[in-house]
């Protein structure tokens, strides 16, 4: 449950970066009553992967999706995009946890956490979602508190939430691009169609709750915080929910949140590992990938080699890169990723009704993508062209 991707310490935070491209726009004149552009495209997604996760409940999510409904080349790219897309999420989760519980020490501790989250995922789903389930309830608590708080204090003013003006439809769309970072994770639900109880079932439901969830949580925590903070002071925030407590004048609470976030980025990046490493395995299934990423551990049966192999890559990018550009190649990956999914979901059905959605959802996320910054636009597009150029060369040597 992601709080936060919120923020750390020396970078700023997606939404605060966010709130400087859109300004008051990004919010609305009333959050509660506009939902951001990015949760709109995030449910179109979602939707459009709860009816695929049903037909096709197996490891691999849009990978497996878009090979079975568009050919073998639209899965890979889909599956290259999460790939890429989600290992720089999982550097900049890392790097987060290492800002928040030691800044002066953020790439070191960075590492330490990407394998030791790479040890808990090897034993297992089982043990991964028990750790899940104590950092859920762990960073609901903190996020409850910042609410009460902040919502309760007398620095809080509802005309905080009306700044007026907007920062133009290209700062609402970049915004809305960054922001998608945020509203990823269900994306995570549909690669473990192998590993939980009834897929077809619980996969489709799963999606929509997750998405549910998130958004009541981000409007409730959205609302707290700027109406102590406003639309400037979050734009000019590092650890925004650390400042909202402050400006409430409960500064004892702040290294409580600090806390909270850390443990809320460890949660997010251990799901990270656990779907790029499932993605992974699909892929290599398929000669995609090595081979030899195929490998299944006869005793946790988990995809031992992917989860070892992912987890390197995750440390070597905690251990050099830098967070802020990490979230824009994410964002960018991601919606092509998304985009493939909705076009799959498109062929399932010729009904009116039932194509929608995907369509919404697939002009949205190309929208979005080619919205980002021109640097995140420009590496991504370089990333996703060089995995082309891989698939061509590996078909051609196959057909040798």
């Amino acid at each position: 449950m992601l709080l936060l991707r919120s923020g750390c310490a020396h970078a700023r935070t997606p939404l605060a970066a966010a709130d400087q491209r859109a300004g008051p726009s990004l919010s609305g004149r009333t959050p509660w009553h506009r939902p951001p552009v990015a949760a709109v495209v995030a449910y179109c997604n979602a939707m459009s992967s709860a009816r695929l996760a049903a037909r096709y409940p197996a490891s691999g999510g849009t990978y497996v999706y878009g090979r079975e409904r568009l050919g073998d080349f639209w899965g890979y790219l889909a599956g290259w995009s999460f790939v890429v897309g989600k290992t720089a999420s999982c550097a900049a989760m890392a790097l987060t946890v290492g800002a928040y519980v030691w800044p002066g020490q953020a790439h070191a501790v960075a590492v330490a956490a990407v394998v030791a989250l790479t040890a808990v995922n090897y034993g297992g789903v089982q043990k991964s979602a028990l750790l899940t389930r104590v950092i859920v309830a762990v960073v609901l608590a903190v996020l409850t508190s910042v609410v009460v708080v902040s919502l309760g204090s007398a620095a809080a003013d509802a005309s905080r939430l009306d700044s007026g003006g907007f920062g133009g439809a290209g700062g609402v769309l970049q915004a809305a691009g960054l922001l998608f970072f945020a509203f990823a994770g269900y994306a995570r639900i549909a690669t473990l169609g192998e590993e939980v109880r009834d897929p077809a079932r619980t996969i489709p439901r799963a999606i929509p709750l997750a998405l549910g969830i998130a958004l009541v949580v981000y409007a409730a925590v959205a609302v707290a915080v700027l109406s102590v903070l406003g639309t400037k002071g979050l734009g000019q925030a590092a650890a925004p929910l650390a400042d909202a407590v402050r400006a409430a004048g409960v500064p004892g609470l702040a290294p409580v949140v600090r806390v909270g976030a850390a443990v809320a980025a460890l949660g997010s990046l251990l799901a990270l590992i656990l779907g790029v490493s499932r993605t992974s395995l699909a892929m290599a299934r398929d000669r995609h990938l090595p081979g030899s990423l195929a490998a299944v551990h006869p005793r946790f049966q988990v995809p031992h080699r992917a989860e070892l192999a992912v987890g390197a890559v995750v440390a070597v990018l905690a251990a050099t890169v830098d967070v802020r550009g990490a979230i824009g190649f994410s964002s960018f990956g991601v919606l092509a990723y998304y985009a493939i999914a909705n076009a799959s979901a498109w062929t399932l059905s010729w009904a009116p009704a039932s194509r929608t959605l995907p369509t919404f959802g697939l002009l949205g996320c190309v929208i979005l993508a080619f919205a980002l910054p021109r640097a995140s636009v420009g590496l991504g597009a370089g990333v996703l062209l060089l995995g082309v150029v891989a698939y061509v060369v590996r078909r051609r040597v196959a057909a040798r």
